[in-house]
């Protein structure tokens, strides 16, 4: 991986780690692969680090459809998840495909750079 993308990836994978929306399983994959970078294991980590980044990133109907859910409201409370909703829907119609939070939009960024930190 060239240097250049490393950095990148560290920085947002920190990025990723410090948002209060990561998931456990992110923020371990994520610590998983920070640890393997330079070693033997670093591609395998890689390829773990990736798709445990597909499996949790939430797409912005995700977003709307679990804001407008029964679950959403015990999540969020009534008046957030209306928000939160409106929000989705918001940037669904500017063109947006995932969820904006800081863990998502991390990922976003990481997946961005798949194929170079594959390669």
């Amino acid at each position: 991986m060239k240097k250049e993308v490393l950095d990148y990836v560290v920085e947002q994978t920190h990025a990723l780690m410090n948002a209060a929306s990561c998931s456990q399983e992110a923020k371990d994959a994520a610590q998983a692969w920070l640890d393997a970078v330079g070693t033997e294991n670093e591609a395998e980590e890689t390829k773990k680090y990736i798709a445990e980044l597909e499996a949790d990133i939430v797409t912005v109907d995700g977003l709307i459809g679990l804001a407008e859910s029964e679950m959403g409201v015990k999540i969020f409370g009534a008046e957030k998840a209306k928000e939160v909703a409106a929000h989705g829907k918001e940037i669904k119609a500017a063109g947006a495909v995932y969820c904006d939070c800081p863990a998502c939009a991390a990922v976003e960024k990481i997946l961005a750079k798949k194929d170079e930190m594959l390669a």
